[in-house]
C-alpha cells in the first residue's frame, strides 16, 4: 500500500491538468465499456482529443495519430452499440476463432516492423518500435471492442503492459499509472463480457 501511495504522489507531482482530465475520461470510458454502456464512446472522444496533443508533445507520433483513430472508432462504436428496438444490447458479445487471431497478430507484427523502421529512418520519434506496436495493436483491438469481441480484453492486457513502460519513459507518469489501473480493470472486463456472452449462448 505504501508503494502505491508513493507512486500516486510522484504521478500527481508530475502531472498536468490536461493529462489529469484525460486520465479521468479514460477511466470513465473503461468502466462504462465494462458495463457495455454506450456512453463510454463520448468519454473516449473527449479523452482522445486531449491525448492527441499530449502524445505529440511527448514525441510519440504514432500514439498521437492513434488518438485520431480512437475518435473515429468511438463514433463507429456508438453506431454499433445503439440499442435495438427489442433489447438493450443489440450487439451481443462474441468470440473469435483461432484463425482470426493468427491473422490479426500477423497483421500487427508486419505493420509494427514496417512503421517502426520508417519512424527510425525518417523521424525523431521516441521508441519507434514500441510506439508502433502499441498503436497498431490498439487499432485492431479497438475495432474488436466496437464489435464486442470477447478476446479484446486479452489483447489489451498485453498492449497496456507495454504502454506502462512507454508512457513512464516519456514523462507521462499519471498516464502510466492509469495503464496500471487498466491492467486490473481488464480482468473484470473480461469476466463481465464472458458472463454476458454465456447468457445469450
Amino acid at each position: 500500500m505504501t508503494e502505491l501511495l508513493n507512486s500516486l504522489a510522484v504521478a500527481a507531482a508530475g502531472m498536468s491538468l490536461p493529462e489529469a482530465v484525460a486520465v479521468l475520461l479514460a477511466i470513465a470510458y473503461l468502466l462504462l465499456a465494462i458495463r457495455q454502456n454506450i456512453w463510454c464512446w463520448p468519454a473516449a472522444i473527449a479523452g482522445s482529443g486531449i491525448y492527441v496533443v499530449l502524445m505529440y508533445r511527448a514525441g510519440l507520433y504514432m500514439e498521437s495519430a492513434l488518438q485520431l483513430f480512437y475518435i473515429a472508432m468511438a463514433v463507429y462504436g456508438w453506431l454499433c452499440w445503439r440499442p435495438g428496438q427489442q433489447q438493450a444490447h443489440s450487439l451481443p458479445v462474441t468470440s473469435w476463432p483461432l484463425a482470426f487471431h493468427a491473422l490479426s497478430l500477423g497483421i500487427i507484427a508486419v505493420l509494427t516492423m514496417s512503421s517502426g523502421y520508417l519512424l527510425t529512418s525518417y523521424t525523431s520519434a521516441a521508441l519507434p518500435y514500441l510506439d508502433s506496436f502499441t498503436t497498431w495493436g490498439a487499432i485492431v483491438t479497438t475495432w474488436m471492442v466496437a464489435r464486442k469481441v470477447l478476446q479484446n480484453w486479452q489483447y489489451w492486457f498485453v498492449i497496456d503492459s507495454v504502454s506502462v513502460y512507454l508512457y513512464s519513459s516519456r514523462g507521462l507518469p499519471l498516464t502510466a499509472l492509469l495503464f496500471c489501473v487498466y491492467l486490473v480493470l481488464i480482468i473484470f472486463g473480461y469476466r463481465a463480457w464472458r458472463l454476458s456472452m454465456s447468457k445469450y449462448a
